[in-house]
């Protein structure tokens, strides 16, 4: 039974409704990055080095982390489909718990890496900005958690305003915060690096206290029952939280680690090469931001069909979001190959890096259309309970293929930097078909075709 073009023309409305929202509050987290980088530079060089490295040991591993509550889609979107609100309550709480009981083994990760950058050799310069802001990003952690527990309880009831307006809105807190903390004013001493670190927790306090705001407005119209329920741990939802948020954890792992590993690959090149590199993975890092958001919308809209026992509804969500990042990722993709030198001028005037980066761009073209697919196909499999696909297709379409195609063009056949981009994007391309192929396959289940 194919799904009809009316069933897509229904569905595409509320999907782009749901999808842009979030994926506006996608792109403001990915600007609160480049405002601390931006503020960071009257600091000189080694603080703005130092915040490169803290963020790229702070990040892999607390957004790894933050894939065990990605469950949470899958439950409650799917409860709410099946209008059990008691039980979309129950995943909130243990999601919340679940926040709680992660918190402390990853600030204890993060801590035991700073004596391993030390015995690796780093700059003392370096590491004098970076410890003291790593150290103030960990009172962040916390709230970073419980704040995503209670943003993938409100999207999957389909509440997204307050997540965009605490997303958007915090990048002003830090913004203030870094202009006060890091250089010393209203009356505030001057922090340096750290200060950044500060105001970055603080953003993330504010986020966490809007959307627990917005998970009470939203209890006080509907009836108060969270708080008639009981909040102590069930150890049973607990584990199928984990059970689905495990293998996303295991797919963001590869697939920072990779974008982690290339970027040292890059530094093993000339300067132009790794200026080239790091403005295009910035590029690249901001367009993917919007079919992120698809990605959440697809697994909320999907999860919510399950919910309903809606066959039709499961298809039309999924072919709905991947036609919405067919739309944007082709438009991001024809930019990137016809004004690749314009993009790459918005962050550097240098002649050499500008012809380089614009090489770089014209080779994501190709992957920016796969890119989009395989993130938006993870969310419409989420949905439906399958995270472990796409962290196997993650791992074998980035370091079984991938990294091997990287190492061989990049280094033995001479390609440089180019190299390391046609790598990604056969990478990309496997791994964006497999998981559409999956998708399809899980319809065929459904007796849904395509």
């Amino acid at each position: 039974m194919p799904v009809a073009f009316a069933d897509l023309k229904r569905e595409f409305r509320p999907m782009l409704r749901l999808a842009a929202p979030l994926a506006l509050a996608e792109l403001g987290s990915m600007a609160m990055g480049v405002v601390d980088t931006i503020m960071a530079g009257p600091l000189g060089p080694a603080a703005v080095g130092a915040g490169i490295l803290g963020n790229m040991v702070f990040y892999p591993v607390g957004t790894s982390f933050i894939g065990l509550l990605l469950g949470m889609d899958t439950l409650v979107a799917q409860s709410h489909g099946a209008e059990d609100p008691r039980d979309c309550r129950h995943t909130l709480i243990n999601g919340t718990w679940l926040a709680v009981f992660i918190t402390p083994p990853v600030i204890g990760l993060i801590l035991a890496t700073i004596p391993l950058i030390r015995l690796a050799g780093a700059n003392p310069a370096v590491m004098a900005h970076c410890v003291p802001y790593m150290h103030a990003l960990l009172w962040g952690m916390l709230p970073l958690m419980l704040g995503t527990a209670f943003r993938r309880y409100l999207q999957a009831v389909d509440i997204v305003k307050p997540i965009t307006f605490a997303q958007v809105s915090a990048n002003l807190i830090n913004l203030v915060g870094d202009w006060a903390l890091m250089y010393g004013h209203w009356g505030a001493r001057p922090m340096g690096l750290a200060g950044s670190g500060w105001s970055t927790s603080l953003s993330r306090v504010y986020m966490m206290l809007v959307m627990a705001g917005a998970v009470l407005w939203h209890e006080q119209r509907t009836g108060k029952l969270l708080a008639k329920m009981s909040w102590r741990p069930d150890l049973a939802r607990i584990r199928r939280l984990i059970g689905l948020g495990l293998p996303a954890t295991g797919q963001i792992a590869f697939e920072g680690a990779v974008f982690g590993v290339v970027t040292v690959l890059a530094a093993k090149l000339d300067e132009v090469s790794l200026a080239a590199h790091g403005i295009a993975v910035q590029v690249i890092a901001t367009t993917f931001m919007v079919p992120l958001g698809i990605s959440s919308a697809a697994a909320v809209r999907v999860g919510q069909a399950v919910g309903r026992k809606d066959a039709r509804g499961v298809a039309a969500a999924g072919w709905s979001a991947l036609l919405l990042s067919t739309l944007f990722m082709g438009a991001a993709g024809m930019a990137l190959w016809t004004i690749p030198r314009s993009i790459v001028r918005v962050f550097i005037s240098n002649a050499a890096v500008i012809a380089a980066g614009a090489v770089l761009l014209r080779i994501a073209a190709f992957f920016e259309l796969f890119d989009g697919y395989q993130i938006v196909a993870t969310g419409a499999l989420r949905g439906v309970g399958d995270t472990h696909s796409p962290m196997i297709a993650h791992f074998i379409g980035y370091w079984a293929i991938g990294m091997p195609v990287v190492y061989l063009l990049c280094f033995r056949l001479g390609w440089g930097a180019p190299g390391i981009w046609v790598g990604l994007t056969a990478a990309l391309i496997i791994i964006g078909v497999a998981l559409v192929l999956v998708w399809r396959k899980e319809l065929t289940k459904r007796r849904i075709r395509g």
